[in-house]
């Protein structure tokens, strides 16, 4: 099954419309990602819990890493710079974190508020090596933008 992002949005948008409550939006995200795609076998959000610092937040999959820091791994990199990491194959990435060995690419997306915090990063995984595409970064972003532009804390 390939993703459908038009269909996705638009069910996002239906499902959060009028929720103010962060982790809930992460969860509804979450789930709806996660099961709009084959290629998504983990899907979630590490939340900024302190400065330079990422906890699991909401996410669909096996376990996840409980803690990343900024300085390390694909997640910390798309916090630390602010910018979509979009890695064919994790293997290659240097400072690569193995929370599953059956990871073989990877997407992480920044996460903003409306005063332009970052409120974490949205982590998908997959099994398959380069599972993810521009497009996918593209409308993820979109999606991502639309839901948790109006949270204005953290």
């Amino acid at each position: 099954m390939q993703v459908d992002y038009t269909t996705l949005s638009q069910n996002i948008a239906a499902l959060t419309a009028g929720e103010t409550d962060t982790i809930s939006l992460m969860a509804t995200v979450v789930c709806e990602v996660h099961h709009s795609d084959d290629r998504f076998d983990w899907t979630g959000f590490y939340r900024v819990t302190a400065p330079e610092l990422m906890k699991i937040g909401p996410y669909q999959g096996g376990h996840g890493c409980l803690v990343i820091p900024f300085a390390r791994g694909v997640c910390g990199a798309a916090a630390r710079l602010g910018e979509i990491q979009l890695v064919p194959d994790v293997d290659k990435f240097a400072d690569h974190i193995a929370c599953a060995s059956s990871t073989k690419s990877e997407l992480v997306l920044p996460v903003w508020n409306k005063d332009g915090l970052l409120l974490g990063v949205f982590d998908l995984d997959s099994d398959q090596p380069d599972a993810f595409t521009q497009g996918d970064a593209d409308a993820l972003a979109i999606i991502l933008s639309q839901t948790f532009k109006h949270i204005q804390m953290t």
